[in-house]
């Protein structure tokens, strides 16, 4: 450390400016000032990240030299020299492995809301898993919420979005593909299923804040419930243009904003929306406390059909892994 202490620990990773280690006389990890570390050894194997964009597999050692500190990534392969980088470049180090298992990373939440006035129960399910490897990831997460009264019809809404992304040699560019499946009952659909990719940039990449957008092509298949309306399955060929933003604070809060929007090609003026917005709060481990947005929007529904879905949930999240 910068004041002259030694630890000798685990390092589990760094995020947010905050390094995360494991000491074998503390329970739990113990969260450090990346900017206060100033020697790091460690034969782990990491992921490391730079501003850039660029992804790097190796162990780490830090010189201990005044002014800025370049942290040194050894690629483990035997091929591969050592890299150098500022220290003010990396922006996410995930302790990794070799093995396919210790890659994967995720969160599971849950949250429930029951009114004794108006008997009504709700609940909420999310979880989410991602692996990492040097130039690729990819994600699968899944929501459902479910809401029980007694003066009005049950509804449901289940959501899986599978992703993936690589990235392109030119810094901060890559290429991203989305498969999407929505059930909603408000909405009166039964299945609607969204395939797409396309290019995209990280327009900004720091230790606090992640700005990217993408855009492409999307087909998407809509199959209405027969129950509400007589109405037949719709195949709208679109435009796809995706948006997210991540904020971060130390360890303690991260916000995440994700927005999907696909201009029909095949029926001009119709707009799909997706929205999905979460703040998160960790009070213990790797317990978080969560509050989220949905929405789903069509301003162009068959007749009869409502064009909207959307509602907040506050619950419990665990993470795993490197989240």
């Amino acid at each position: 450390m910068r004041n002259g202490d030694r630890l000798t620990c685990e390092i589990k990773g760094l995020a947010s400016d905050t390094l995360s280690v494991s000491l074998d006389y503390a329970s739990g990890t113990v969260s450090i000032d990346w900017h206060k570390v100033d020697h790091l050894e460690s034969k782990q194997l990491f992921l490391v990240k730079t501003e850039d964009g660029l992804v790097y597999s190796g162990s780490l050692s830090t010189p201990a030299t005044p002014g800025a500190r370049p942290t040194k990534v050894e690629i483990l392969e035997p091929s591969e020299p050592k890299v150098e980088l500022d220290k003010t470049r990396i922006i996410d180090i995930q302790e990794t492995d070799l093995g396919f298992w210790r890659r994967f990373s995720g969160s599971i939440g849950l949250g429930s809301i029951y009114s004794k006035g108006n008997q009504s129960f709700q609940y909420n399910v999310n979880a989410g898993v991602n692996y990492t490897r040097e130039r690729w990831s990819a994600s699968a997460s899944y929501n459902s919420s479910l809401s029980l009264n007694n003066s009005a019809p049950n509804s449901t809404l289940n959501q899986v979005d599978l992703g993936g992304q690589r990235l392109l040699r030119w810094n901060n560019w890559y290429y991203a593909g989305l498969a999407d499946f929505l059930q909603s009952s408000e909405q009166g659909i039964q299945l609607q299923s969204t395939f797409g990719g396309g290019i995209g940039r990280y327009l900004k990449n720091t230790n606090k804040t992640m700005i990217s957008i993408y855009s492409g092509l999307a087909w998407e298949n809509i199959a209405y419930e027969q129950q509400v309306l007589p109405a037949t399955n719709q195949q709208v060929t679109a435009a796809l243009i995706v948006g997210q933003l991540r904020l971060f604070r130390f360890d303690k809060t991260n916000f995440t904003f994700t927005a999907n929007v696909l201009p029909a090609l095949s029926d001009p003026g119709r707009v799909h929306t997706n929205l999905n917005a979460a703040y998160y709060v960790k009070f213990w481990g790797n317990f978080k406390w969560n509050a989220s947005f949905y929405g789903n929007w069509d301003n162009q529904p068959p007749p009869g059909f409502s064009g909207s879905n959307y509602g907040t949930s506050s619950g419990i999240t665990y993470t795993f892994g490197n989240d």
